[in-house]
């Protein structure tokens, strides 16, 4: 009897999260036939460190796919932490085929001023006069970068945001250029994968993409060419993080 009930239970459950599946793909459709994104768009994706784009923006990059738009990469540092710069380039640049992005799209700022270091704070000033330069020079009409939280909370993904958000406040993005960003959560939903669909679905203010079966094996080969990074809990980052398949995403 007890059996019986708990298979019961399990088979509501499993309806239910099919459900919540095929209704987010149907939303999905819709935001994006809405024209919140706009196809063929000129987008700029914002990064601290070589593997942001994979291990944090995968869905995003992928999902603008879709909707046809150019996607530039700026990454603010080399990775350097543990002196692998110039191998983490390489696996940047070995990722971002993966994913879409030309090597002609994509920029790496190797500078002393930008530090890959949690306990280093990058002057926003500084920043955001990079990153306007490069908006202006490539005629973005789209940035995507970290939200206040940075995901991870690292400073440098943070500083990022400050850098976006005082372009933003300051009217000195170009007319049209929207700014969207990477909503973080907390540490149970960043870990449960798919199972938290169902919260992105009622949480998710502007903009979400989930990625189908084949976009994230997609997505886990980028993130794959990041071999001086994978150490075992970021093999087990990429089976559970929710990152890997979905992205919540706010404008500023």
């Amino acid at each position: 009897r007890e059996a019986m009930w708990l298979l019961c239970l399990s088979a509501v459950i499993l309806a239910w999260g099919f459900l919540w599946v095929w209704d987010s793909s149907e939303r999905m459709k819709s935001r994006e036939q809405g024209g919140l994104l706009g196809a063929e768009s000129r987008t700029l994706l914002v990064i601290a460190h070589p593997d942001d784009e994979a291990m944090f923006f995968a869905p995003t990059v992928l999902g603008l796919a879709r909707l046809r738009h150019r996607v530039y990469l700026l990454c603010f540092s080399a990775g350097n932490y543990y002196n692998q710069g110039e191998t983490r380039k390489k696996e940047l640049l070995q990722s971002c085929d993966v994913l879409g992005i030309p090597p002609s799209s994509i920029m790496i700022i190797d500078h002393r001023d930008f530090p890959d270091d949690p306990g280093v704070q990058w002057n926003t000033e500084h920043v955001a006069s990079v990153l306007l330069h490069h908006i202006e020079v490539n005629g973005i009409n789209l940035v995507v970068t970290f939200d206040a939280g940075g995901v991870s909370g690292h400073s440098n993904h943070i500083a990022l945001y400050a850098a976006v958000r005082a372009l933003y406040l300051e009217g000195k993005l170009p007319k049209g250029c929207s700014v969207l960003t990477l909503q973080s959560v907390n540490m149970l939903r960043k870990y449960i994968s798919l199972l938290d669909l169902p919260l992105s679905l009622l949480h998710t203010q502007d903009v979400l993409f989930v990625l189908n079966s084949k976009e994230v094996a997609q997505a886990k080969r980028a993130m794959s060419c990041h071999r001086s990074q994978l150490l075992w809990f970021r093999r087990l980052y990429i089976f559970f993080s929710r990152y890997m398949r979905i992205n919540s995403l706010s404008f500023l």
